[in-house]
């Protein structure tokens, strides 16, 4: 779960979306005193006396107790004694409200609140940038009249909506106000927006909001998502097979948490991260050093970034901001990124997986034959991908029953030279993967699946593909990394079921047209045993 807080207005927190309440006017003075020195540890001492102007001996009691029940209330923040001294590590937001640390009344609390009061304005000014409301513009500027941020942001809104005269009087306005109250002109602000709408060339500013659309029937993953929203705004990466879902549960997250992004969310795929961050928010020819761009632009915003199928470490280094969150998705775990909290998925469990079928299929026909369609689930090795293709497909056939297509593997028949679009639908994912491999990787997959070996043993592994036994280990280890075997104890890995089936096709297909060179993919005449194809088909 995520938890955060403000301090603009009363002390308030956020458990996910849920508010949380937080006690008494004291408990939360004590817990804004620890927000306010975020990762610093304060001494009891400390604490007392930016609480109470002038403590009492009972101050120490009534501290231990607030601190007791600030832990059972928000047990997320791991609020322990430590050296004589407590220390908290949250995330604050800022929310536009009212007067900082509303409530809260000793001399510590009123310097902080002056302190406050500009990063307040700012965070208010922040808000009304995003929404350009021609209203609450109107009431801002006529709070706080001498502030030319504002008064730009209210001429660009005017000039918007269509109302150019009123935005350019509006100017002379602030014009004769600054000279009047000040001697001074207007600033560079207040005169670049004046010249761009001489100029006709003010533009709506641009808020993308470019996420996939959430699947409906997106299934399972509790435990991945909690632990992203605990993880969020700090860089979250999910890695996982081909075929396992690592998109669409990075597009769930984003949806969750979107609201507190209000800058906009951004959805990239390819090699140029940086350079498709800076054309989404409107920098259409970005060239240098895109990344230091970026950042530039994302300053003081809160962007949502999703970057899809990473290959490469160096196309996202150097992109995250403070305030903007990013989530990445990479079939190779990206070591090499600091500050990363990665998430590994693989198949569903055995409950999602049901469940995600029953919504493919349809719960009657599903049901009808839970016994066939565990053991076709097991087949697929619970992955997303292949249940929801051989699940469309079932749909589509509702005279069809599981058996049939559990029969159907056992068929011994030719196929014919055109491949089915729903087996290529299903393979897509191991079959991209494929072409990723070395040849030795490809080479030591079909060996396997020739002996339909569900338990890899790195010394079996030598005798039977004929590699350097010195070599064997990186091989086998290159392979998990990209998690088409799945390592269990030093020198044993694990084959899935799924991965095993789809190259025991690609090892019969081979064996029939060019069984004498080992290592190579399989061409695109051959045309596989039906009964190995249907397996991996269905």
């Amino acid at each position: 779960m995520s938890l955060r807080f403000s301090l603009m207005g009363p002390v308030r927190a956020w458990r996910d979306e849920e508010e949380v309440e937080l006690g008494p006017r004291q408990q939360r003075a004590v817990l804004a005193a620890l927000l306010l020195n975020n990762g610093i540890r304060l001494s009891n001492d400390q604490l007392i006396n930016m609480v109470w102007d002038n403590p009492t001996p009972s101050a120490v009691m009534a501290l231990r107790t607030y601190v007791y029940k600030i832990r059972k209330t928000l047990p997320e923040l791991n609020l322990k004694s430590r050296d004589g001294g407590y220390t908290v590590r949250a995330e604050i937001v800022d929310d536009c409200r009212g007067e900082p640390l509303e409530g809260l009344r000793s001399a510590y609390f009123d310097a902080q609140r002056v302190r406050l009061g500009d990063h307040r304005l700012k965070a208010r000014e922040d808000c009304l940038e995003r929404e350009l409301d021609v209203l609450e513009l109107q009431k801002h500027v006529a709070a706080f009249p001498l502030r030319e941020r504002p008064r730009a942001l209210l001429m660009r809104a005017l000039y918007l909506e269509g109302r150019q005269g009123e935005a350019l009087d509006h100017f002379h306005r602030a014009r004769a106000l600054l000279n009047e109250e000040l001697g001074l002109e207007p600033g560079p602000e207040l005169r670049e927006v004046h010249a761009r709408i001489l100029n006709g060339e003010l533009t709506a500013p641009r808020r993308p909001e470019q996420l996939l659309p959430d699947l409906t029937d997106f299934t399972g993953r509790a435990e991945e998502i909690a632990q992203a929203l605990r993880t969020l705004p700090d860089t979250v990466g999910i890695t996982g097979m081909r075929g396992s879902g690592k998109t669409a549960l990075a597009t769930r997250i984003g949806h969750l948490v979107k609201g507190r992004f209000p800058d906009g969310q951004i959805f990239v795929r390819g090699g140029d991260v940086a350079g498709e961050l800076l054309r989404a928010v409107g920098v259409e020819n970005p060239a240098g050093d895109k990344a230091a761009l970026w950042r530039e632009k994302a300053r003081g915003k809160r962007f949502l970034v999703v970057a899809d199928d990473v290959q490469d470490a160096a196309a996202v280094r150097d992109l995250a901001t403070p305030g903007s969150a990013m989530i990445l998705t990479s079939v190779r775990r990206l070591n090499e990124l600091p500050g990363v909290t990665w998430l590994e998925i693989a198949g569903l469990t055995g409950r999602e997986a049901r469940e995600f079928f029953r919504k493919v299929l349809g719960p009657v026909r599903a049901d009808a034959e839970s016994e066939q369609a565990e053991v076709l689930l097991e087949r697929l090795s619970r992955l997303p991908h292949p249940i929801r293709v051989i699940g469309g497909r079932l749909s589509s056939r509702p005279h069809w029953t599981i058996e049939m297509m559990l029969l159907q593997m056992e068929r011994s028949s030719r196929l014919t030279t055109v491949v089915p679009p729903d087996c290529v639908a299903m393979l897509a994912p191991l079959i991209e993967a494929e072409k990723q491999l070395s040849d030795p990787e490809r080479h030591m997959l079909s060996c396997f699946a020739r002996q339909d070996a569900e338990v890899i043993d790195s010394h079996k592994a030598a005798e039977m593909s004929g590699a350097d036994p010195g070599e064997i280990e990186l091989v086998l280890e290159s392979l998990a990394d990209v998690h088409l075997i799945e390592p269990l104890v030093l020198g044993r890995y694990r084959l899935p079921q799924f991965v095993r089936l789809c190259f025991r096709l690609h090892a019969a297909a081979f064996s029939q047209s060019d069984p004498a060179v080992p290592g190579h993919g399989v061409p695109d005449h051959v045309v596989p045993d039906q009964a190995v194809y249907a397996e991996v088909m269905l």
